[in-house]
C-alpha cells in the first residue's frame, strides 16, 4: 500500500520521493499494532538521512512532525507506541523519540464516548443496550469517525490545525453489537468517508470486498465510491488468506488508492493465489449497473451478453422485461418462515410445502402470499448457496440446486421461487438453463454474499423455454471467445443437469 503511495507521489510530483520530504503528514487513523506507522518511520528514517544526517534529530523530526496514529483502544494505542517508540511511554526512558510533549507521543487515544439518539449512536448505529455500559469496559466509539467536525477533533487531539498528506488504515470492519438489531453491522465505510472529508492527498485503506455488490448498510457508500472518479487503483484478493493468513473473511478484501488531484479511471487488478493477475483500466461503475463488476475478464462477457438482448453497447443493464430477476420471488414467497414446520400428513385442503430439511403439509386457506404461484409449475432454488468449505475457494456453484415445484406446492423462506412456467418441460428447461455455467457467472458478478435474492439475477436474461439451453448454445449465441469460456470454467464449477431430476425430452 505504501508503494503505491509512492508511486502515484513521484507520479505527481516530477518523480520525487515521497521518503525523502521531511514535510509530509501521514495518519493512520485507526492503528491497532502500528505496522504502518513504524514501517513509514523506517522508510522515511532511510529516505531523509542525506537531509538530515544526524540519526536522533531525523527520528525526532519524523516522529514529532510526519508520522501520527489514533488508536481503536488503549490496548492497540499501547502495542502501536511500542511497535513504533519501542516503548509504549513515549516519554519513557526506552523510547527512541526525545522530544515527546507528553507520554503519548503523537499516537492518541482517549475515551469516547457514543451519542445516543433513540437507543442508537447517531455517529456509528451502534445499539445503546449493548455498548453504553460504563467505564470499565470498552466503548468501541473511536474517536476518527465519532465526531461532527473532524478537523476540530484532530486539532484537539495533536494540539495543532492538522492537514495530512496520507491518510492509511486498516479500520474495524464491522460492530458486532450482540445482536440488539445492528449486529456485525459494518463500519469501514465510515473511516473510509471521513477519510475523505479531511481532503487528504492521498488515502488509501484496505477493507472488505463485499462493498462491490452488496453488504449491509453499504447502498450509500457504494454509490459514493463507484462515482469518485478519484479512486485511481483497487486491488481485489478474492481470498481474504492471501493479504491475511487465517482470517476466514468471506468474500476477500481489497485496498484502494484515492488520488485528489488525478482524476481518471481505475486501475484494478484481481488477485487470486496461482492465477495469472488480471489488470485493466476501466470505469468503476458501468453504464447501467449500480454494483461494480468485480472480474475484468467477466466484464466484457456480461458487455456480449447485454449487447446480443438489448441490442446495444456500452451499458451492462438488460431491459426490465429481460431481466431474469422479474421471474425470481422476493424472499419468504408464500409468507412462511424458515422454522416453519409442516404436518407431516396430509389433510383435505392442504398443499405440499418444501421447508427446511424435507417436506410437510400446510392448509391451503393458511397461504396469504404468492397464492397465483400455488398451483403453477415453477422452480424452487435455496436462498442461501451452499458452502464450499472455503468460501474464497474457486471453482464456485454460485447456487445451490434448484428443483421443479408441481402444481400444488409452496415453499417455506428456505426457497426463492422462480416462475410461472405454462408446463413442467418449461420448468426444467429453466433447470438446464441454471446449470449452464455462463449463468451462474452472470449472476456471480452480482452476488456479493451466499444469499442469493431475486437482484442478483439482474444480469441473467430470460430466455424462451421452447429451447433446451447449454453453454455451448450461449457461448455461441453471445460470441463467447474460447480465453472467456476457460475463464469461466475457471470460475464456476459445472452443475450436472441430471442431479435436478433430468432435463424434459425435446
Amino acid at each position: 500500500m505504501l508503494d503505491k503511495v509512492a508511486e502515484a507521489w513521484a507520479a505527481d510530483h516530477d518523480g520525487a520521493n515521497i521518503w525523502a520530504d521531511k514535510s509530509v503528514r501521514f495518519l493512520d487513523p485507526c492503528t491497532k499494532s502500528g505496522v504502518f506507522l513504524r514501517e513509514i518511520t523506517r522508510r522515511l528514517t532511510e529516505g531523509l538521512e542525506e537531509e538530515i544526517p544526524d540519526l536522533q534529530e531525523r527520528v525526532d523530526h519524523i516522529l514529532t512532525r510526519q508520522v501520527f496514529g489514533i488508536a481503536i483502544t488503549r490496548l492497540t494505542a499501547m502495542l502501536a507506541r511500542r511497535s513504533v517508540y519501542c516503548s509504549k511511554h513515549a516519554q519513557g526512558k526506552h523510547s527512541i523519540g526525545r522530544s515527546f510533549a507528553d507520554d503519548s507521543g503523537n499516537i492518541w487515544w482517549k475515551r469516547v464516548e457514543h451519542s445516543w439518539v433513540n437507543g442508537k449512536c447517531r455517529f456509528c448505529g451502534a445499539s445503546q443496550g449493548a455498548l453504553d455500559r460504563g467505564g470499565d469496559l470498552e466503548s468501541h466509539a473511536y474517536a476518527f469517525i465519532h465526531t461532527d467536525d473532524i478537523k476540530a477533533r484532530l486539532a484537539e487531539l495533536f494540539g495543532q490545525d492538522m492537514q495530512f498528506d496520507v491518510i492509511i488504515g486498516n479500520p474495524p470492519y464491522q460492530l458486532d453489537d450482540g445482536g440488539y438489531g445492528t449486529s456485525a453491522a459494518p463500519i469501514y465505510q465510515l473511516f473510509v468517508d471521513q477519510a475523505r472529508r479531511l481532503d487528504p492527498r492521498f488515502i488509501t485503506m484496505v477493507i472488505p470486498s463485499r462493498w462491490f455488490a452488496g453488504g449491509k448498510g453499504l447502498d450509500e457508500f457504494r454509490e459514493s465510491m463507484l462515482r469518485d472518479d478519484r479512486i485511481r487503483s483497487i486491488d481485489d484478493y478474492l481470498s481474504a488468506a492471501d493479504v491475511f493468513p487465517g482470517v476466514g473473511l468471506k468474500g476477500g478484501v481489497c485496498y484502494f488508492l484515492w488520488n485528489r488531484d488525478h482524476r481518471g479511471l481505475c486501475h484494478v487488478s484481481t488477485f487470486f493465489k496461482d492465477w495469472k493477475l488480471s489488470t485493466a483500466d476501466r470505469e468503476l461503475q458501468e453504464m447501467g449497473a449500480d454494483v461494480f463488476v468485480r472480474f475484468n475478464d467477466g466484464l466484457s462477457i456480461l458487455k456480449k451478453v447485454t449487447e446480443v438482448e438489448a441490442g446495444q453497447s456500452g451499458s451492462v443493464a438488460l431491459p426490465d422485461d429481460k431481466r431474469f430477476s422479474k421471474i425470481v420471488s422476493a424472499r419468504k414467497p408464500f409468507g412462511l418462515d424458515t422454522t416453519f414446520k409442516g404436518r407431516p400428513v396430509k389433510q383435505d385442503g392442504d398443499v405440499l410445502v418444501y421447508q427446511n430439511g424435507g417436506r410437510g403439509y400446510v392448509p391451503r386457506a393458511s397461504i396469504v402470499s404468492g397464492t397465483e404461484l400455488i398451483d403453477e409449475w415453477k422452480v424452487f432454488i435455496g436462498y442461501a448457496a451452499p458452502g464450499t468449505g472455503n468460501k474464497d475457494s474457486y471453482p464456485h456453484r454460485v447456487i445451490s440446486t434448484p428443483f421443479v415445484g408441481e402444481p400444488g406446492s409452496v415453499s417455506t423462506e428456505t426457497y426463492l421461487c422462480i416462475g410461472p412456467f405454462d408446463t413442467r418441460v418449461s420448468a426444467e428447461r429453466a433447470l438446464g438453463y441454471l446449470a449452464c455455467r455462463l449463468v451462474r457467472l452472470l449472476i456471480l458478478l452480482n452476488k456479493p454474499s451466499q444469499h442469493v435474492t431475486s437482484r442478483v439475477y439482474k444480469f441473467v436474461p430470460i430466455q424462451d423455454w421452447s429451447t433446451a439451453w447449454t453453454d455451448e448454445i450461449l457461448y455461441s449465441r453471445y460470441g463467447i471467445s474460447p480465453d472467456e469460456q476457460r475463464f469461466i470454467e475457471k470460475v464456476v464449477r459445472p452443475m450436472d443437469p441430471d442431479l435436478f431430476g433430468g432435463l424434459a425430452d425435446e
